[in-house]
């Protein structure tokens, strides 16, 4: 029997996405500056980073990288295990942990390979299960699957879900996951009954706050802090550094016997290259001015009671968040990706999500608000957005009265 021909395979699954509207394409950004972006020649307003504080530009981040860079070099030339472990990367460990309330913290790549470190470090034996909510991050359901271990869902926000799926498993090993802030809907897990689901089954509760560190709860501590909860609830917790923070890469906190298990065995921490010293230099002048700088999540707080009471005057479908992540849910694909051409052409730029991202009949403009964001601007977009819906809503009934 004949291999299949990949090449026709690519092909194949490239036009069924063309007629589902789902091709995906990269936007090439010229120049920033704060929240406005030079894209094909025009200057847009930026409605879609993850830059919450507003620190990836700031005058003391970018002169922290600088100085670093002109001492240190632009690599740190191996893995942390090697000779890459610069005294950089201490500090902003210690400071992270410092500031989260764990005892230790080890730094990642990405968010991404920190989640696979996690799974692929502690689980993996036959039986072992990890149990995670239906719309977790990619990152954590692949890093269950390259893990080797069983893979169970329950529905989203569901304790009592996620209590079932955990007693009808395997006797193995297992981990409850959950994202703290999930980053397409903006809502927050309930991270006090998960933890009292994950004592009573005896599974290890890890939480991926990487939209919450920074903007959510007192100090910005991020979710589990503002939960009520710390070490003895949540073991680990990973935070990124390149959301509210402004840079790159990802720290998981914990226990100390588990920090330094994933330190020893995990495999995408041991066989990668440790990020810069000077990018981690900026990362730690990040992390001080979030903890300083108290007026930075007022400044949040406002203007998303901006965004929904605009959006509530104009009759537009949020969803229930409380986070910089402000989704409006538009249906199917044609919609949303109509939505954010015409927002485009009135000088916003606004991303549109669409399956497999999120569920069918799901697609959304996700909105994501800055502190560098001024009043004006949001009301603006929401004006913005009222008008772009009216005009795709006349177009579409045009074209049915047409057809």
């Amino acid at each position: 029997m004949a291999r299949p021909d990949l090449h026709e395979r690519i092909q194949d699954q490239r036009k069924l996405r063309q007629a589902q509207g789902r091709i995906r394409t990269r936007r090439t950004i010229s120049r920033r500056d704060g929240v406005r972006l030079e894209v094909d020649g025009q200057w847009l307003t930026g409605f879609c980073s993850n830059d919450y504080l507003g620190l990836s530009q700031q005058f003391e981040v970018v002169a922290a990288l600088q100085d670093a860079a002109s001492r240190e070099g632009v690599g740190s030339s191996a893995s942390h295990l090697v000779c890459g472990h610069h005294t950089l990367h201490a500090q902003l460990e210690q400071e992270m942990a410092d500031w989260l309330g764990y005892p230790r913290a080890l730094l990642f790549d990405s968010g991404y390979a920190a989640n696979l470190a996690v799974q692929q470090a502690l689980l993996g034996e036959d039986g072992d299960v990890c149990v995670q909510d239906r719309l977790n991050h990619a990152s954590l359901l692949d890093a269950t699957r390259l893990a080797g271990c069983r893979l169970r869902r329950y529905p989203h926000l569901d304790s009592e879900g996620a209590m079932r799926q955990l007693k009808h498993t395997p006797e193995g090993a297992a981990m409850l996951a959950t994202d703290g802030v999930f980053s397409m809907d903006g809502d927050i897990a309930p991270l006090r009954s998960l933890a009292l689901v994950a004592r009573l089954q005896q599974a290890l509760f890890y939480v991926d706050d990487a939209h919450g560190v920074g903007v959510v709860g007192n100090g910005g501590r991020g979710c589990v802090a503002d939960a009520g909860l710390g070490v003895n609830e949540v073991p680990l917790q990973l935070a990124t550094l390149g959301k509210a923070l402004g840079g790159h890469g990802a720290v998981v906190l914990g226990e100390e016997n588990l920090i330094g298990h994933l330190a020893e065995t995990a495999r995408p921490y041991i066989y990668t290259t440790a990020l810069p010293p000077a990018q981690i230099a900026a990362s730690l002048a990040a992390v001080k001015l979030a903890r300083r700088d108290h007026w930075r999540r007022d400044k949040l707080t406002e203007l998303i009671a901006v965004f929904r009471d605009g959006a509530r005057r104009h009759g537009l479908e949020l969803m229930p968040s409380e986070t910089p992540i402000q989704p409006l849910l538009c249906g199917d694909e044609a919609t949303v990706m109509a939505l954010s051409m015409a927002l485009e052409q009135s000088g916003f730029l606004v991303s549109a999500i669409r399956p497999p991202t999120v569920p069918e009949g799901k697609a959304r403009l996700r909105v994501t608000l800055s502190a560098l964001h001024g009043t004006d601007q949001v009301k603006a977009l929401v004006d913005a957005i009222a008008k772009a819906r009216d005009l795709v809503l006349y177009q579409q009934s045009l074209n049915t009265v047409s057809a």
